[in-house]
């Protein structure tokens, strides 16, 4: 059971680290204005996406470092804080490929550079140029993110140690989304499948990595590392999933996003593998002729719900959550408070939230 007060709350920790974004992106505002003056709305682009979320992955980053005997020390919010330009860069460069309309309830990144085109009237195709200049403010993020993560004040040894860890979060990122792009051209296929996109697209680096992130920084030994990898895997599979099922069913007032996004979008998730395994030809021929629809009515996704619920493929999904859920609960063994008592509550945090 959760506590009242967030577990992303605890050492006032979401605070500390919106200050660090902030203080590090006043760094970054005289090195763009030496460039040029046209890059403000750059820098706005991403002070915006990085003035909401949850800072889920800097809070598994900092409790990991946490559980391995790290002080509650001012040098390891900054290190942890670089996880939100990595993050930023990942939902920049995944709207773009999703060609998402919206994101956190304001428009996507690439829809405001098309607009800023289209309100000067410029010459050539505003979506071109919003599409180019998303890419290559998600590519800043990026390298902003190293650069946040290695010129943090923490000692020379603990950031070596930590860079193979960041290295292979990155690595494994990219390659869940090639795997997510290729599902959707595949036209998606087995359970199996899904699940490995849903694992390294999303739950290594969101729950794993960050631990492991700040367990190398905090010199853990490897058995912990063992058990934050046994904590972390399915947690962090329990998020996407429970993102999944938000993409079909949340409450746009909520998540930000229209409601059914994922369905016109012909996201091949888990949720929608189960139900192509369970339904009947008649299903089958509906679930096809309306996924991936981008004009898509709300009668239409609510036909898509209903199947989705027919077939027992929301159930599955919801069964699977709480069974990945009691396997991270279990894993976390005999942490040290605060540390196991604070990575217990995210667990709720991040599977039972509602956007």
């Amino acid at each position: 059971m959760a506590s009242q007060r967030s577990p992303l709350d605890a050492e006032d920790l979401r605070v500390r680290v919106h200050k660090e974004l902030e203080a590090f992106l006043e760094t970054q505002q005289p090195v763009l204005d030496a460039v040029a003056d046209d890059l403000l709305p750059i820098l706005e682009a991403a002070r915006s996406l990085l003035a909401g979320g949850k800072r889920l992955r800097p809070a598994f980053a900092y409790w990991g470092w946490r559980g391995a005997g790290g002080d509650d020390s001012p040098e390891i919010v900054p290190a942890v804080a670089a996880l939100e330009f990595l993050q930023a860069c990942a939902l920049i460069h995944d709207d773009v490929m999703d060609d998402s309309d919206t994101r956190r309830g304001q428009p996507s990144a690439h829809r405001k550079f098309a607009g800023l085109h289209r309100a000067a009237q410029w010459s050539g195709s505003p979506d071109a140029f919003g599409t180019g200049a998303a890419i290559l403010l998600g590519d800043l993020a990026l390298s902003w993110a190293d650069e946040m993560l290695f010129t943090s004040p923490l000692s020379r040894e603990a950031l070596v140690r930590a860079k193979p860890v960041y290295d292979r979060m990155r690595t494994e990122l990219m390659a869940g989304q090639y795997l997510d792009l290729l599902e959707q051209a595949r036209g998606g296929g087995s359970v199996e499948r899904a699940l490995r996109v849903a694992r390294y697209k999303a739950a290594k680096y969101t729950v794993e990595g960050p631990l492991h992130l700040g367990a190398a920084l905090a010199g853990a030994p490897p058995e912990l590392i063992d058990t934050y990898s046994a904590y972390g895997i399915p947690l962090g599979e329990a998020f996407q999933l429970r993102d999944d099922v938000l993409g079909v069913f949340g409450d746009p007032k909520v998540t930000g996003k229209p409601a059914g996004d994922d369905l016109r979008e012909g996201k091949r998730t888990v949720l929608i593998a189960v139900t192509a395994d369970r339904s009947s030809p008649s299903q089958l021929a509906l679930l096809h002729r309306h996924l991936g629809d981008p004009h898509l009515t709300a009668d239409g996704v609510v036909d898509l719900q209903s199947l989705i619920s027919e077939t027992g493929a929301l159930t599955y999904v919801e069964d699977l959550i709480s069974t990945l859920v009691d396997e991270a609960h279990q894993a976390l063994g005999s942490l040290p408070q605060p540390a196991h008592g604070v990575l217990d509550d995210l667990t709720y945090a991040a599977t039972k939230r509602s956007e």
